[in-house]
């Protein structure tokens, strides 16, 4: 049924003005769309919505997820020039340095947006 067809994250947030400085500015995701209650974002070859939500920041697990491949070090390195801190999970790796967990060759790293939901980005 859906095989054949391209899915997209929604996240919810709190505040729009924030949401759009975090995923435009911090993480340079470019506009696609301003609903007026939320913002349709690009990434990669699929979208990312952000709408306006009583219950932003309420999921505790992964929310977005995405596939860096070799760029995972340089773009956790951004990511801590740009203030945002990567979260630790040591449990399960063999090695967690500057918020890189990795095990064997796969190195993943998580951080969240600023209503609290969780993004995971690895390397495969």
């Amino acid at each position: 049924m859906f095989k054949d067809h391209a899915s997209s994250a929604i996240i919810p947030c709190r505040d729009l003005a924030v949401a759009r400085a975090f995923y435009d500015g911090t993480l340079g995701l470019p506009l696609l769309e301003d609903h007026g209650n939320g913002f349709l974002f690009g990434t990669g070859n699929t979208q990312l919505n952000i709408y306006l939500s009583d219950y932003a920041g309420t999921n505790r697990a992964n929310a977005v997820l995405w596939g860096v491949g070799d760029e995972l070090e340089a773009i956790a390195a951004d990511l801590r020039g740009r203030g945002v801190t990567l979260d630790e999970y040591p449990d399960g790796f063999d090695s967690v340095i500057d918020g890189v967990h990795r095990k064997g060759d796969f190195r993943v790293i998580w951080f969240r947006d600023p209503d609290g939901n969780i993004l995971h980005v690895h390397s495969r």
